[in-house]
């Protein structure tokens, strides 16, 4: 195999399969990334053996066709370090070459017979999404996903489709955030899948041309995403999602609507004077505005008034993690948002018009 490569794109391709690379493991094959040039394309690929990642790299001449299998990170950081805009990728043998203008590289190559074989996209997608669609229903979840639970169900995403609706929710117990989009060409029945967070962390840094569609398809335990250059396939979360439709207040009379960025200052703001062990903020909502407040016996206190063009209902104090609330900011894409409550110790909704919801528990300040 001889390729030259684009320095900057081939780097790019090695950093996105990065995630799909095991670290640590008694199997050296699965620290590598299969390289394999043919038909004018290098393709890179990678499998912890839950995960599997395949991209094609553009930008590149081959000179000779095949395929050999490079401890990946060690490749990674070389094509890193280097600074010419090209370089040449060679395998003989047992050794791979990295050539640039006053650098050569020699590394020792696995035997390719070791690595195991890698699942293809296979039939019909259960629906196409496009790229643009498919990120943004991600990170307005992905944030709100447990970390390391012993409730492996929702160390994930659920994403259900309905025909050519798809909805994707997350939780970790103390929030939820479920967003909606629109699918095309969905085709057989009606599919529901807990998709691993690691595999959606991937995801957004795959799939990056705005126009592009994303083929999906939901087989056995496992959830393929595919385009004409980038592929990846994830086992599913095993288990039940909880039943987050019950999760959602319905009778919420205290309504509040205003700027996100508004909001989004004033909560930083306020949370200044927050640490690990006190860190609730205080947020009084009434018609002359919002009040926000926090208090910690070592440093201090804090207040913060924001504008509030609308409320509806009696004045409210409530606590909230500061965290929480900035986490869901940063991925709506609306200027306005809708904050629905009841009672001080009654989870809060967070919305942003039909597509965006986002249920919070309140947390104690006494």
């Amino acid at each position: 195999m001889k390729a030259i490569c684009d320095r900057k794109v081939l780097l790019e391709s090695l950093n996105t399969i990065n995630g799909a690379i095991v670290a640590r493991t008694p199997k050296p094959v699965l620290t590598c990334v299969k390289i394999t040039a043919v038909n004018d394309a290098l393709t890179l690929a990678a499998t912890d053996l839950e995960l599997t990642v395949r991209v094609t790299t553009p930008h590149v001449e081959i000179q000779e066709q095949g395929d050999a299998l490079v401890p990946a990170d060690k490749l990674r950081q070389i094509v890193s370090e280097l600074t010419d805009p090209t370089l040449i990728l060679e395998t003989e043998k047992d050794l791979a070459h990295i050539r640039a203008q006053d650098s050569h590289y020699k590394m020792f190559v696995h035997s390719m017979d070791d690595f195991p074989p890698l699942p293809e996209f296979e039939g019909e997608p259960d629906f196409e999404i496009a790229a643009p669609e498919l990120h943004k229903l991600i990170s307005q979840t992905i944030f709100a996903t447990a970390r390391e639970s012993s409730r492996y169900a929702i160390n994930g995403v659920l994403v259900e489709r309905d025909g050519k609706k798809l909805v994707m929710v997350a939780t970790d117990g103390r929030r939820l955030a479920m967003a909606k989009g629109s699918c095309k060409q969905a085709k057989g029945d009606n599919r529901s899948a807990i998709v691993p967070t690691k595999a959606l962390k991937l995801i957004l840094q795959m799939f990056q041309d705005g126009e592009q569609t994303v083929r999906v398809r939901i087989a056995d335990n496992q959830i393929m995403f595919a385009t004409d250059d980038a592929f990846l396939t994830s086992n599913l979360v095993e288990g039940n999602f909880p039943p987050f439709k019950d999760v959602v207040p319905r009778d919420n009379d205290r309504k509040a609507k205003i700027d996100t960025d508004i909001l989004a200052s004033a909560v930083r703001r306020a949370a200044l004077l927050t640490n690990e062990e006190s860190k609730g903020v205080r947020m009084t909502f009434a018609e002359d505005g919002l009040k926000l407040t926090s208090r910690t016996p070592e440093m201090g206190e804090a207040e913060v008034n924001a504008e509030m063009p609308e409320f509806e209902g009696e004045p409210i104090e409530i606590g909230f993690n500061p965290q929480f609330i900035t986490d869901a900011l940063k991925v709506v894409d609306s200027k306005q948002i809708s904050i629905e409550l009841k009672a001080p110790n009654k989870p809060g909704l967070m919305r942003t018009d039909s597509d965006f919801l986002y249920v919070i528990m309140p947390v104690n300040l006494e």
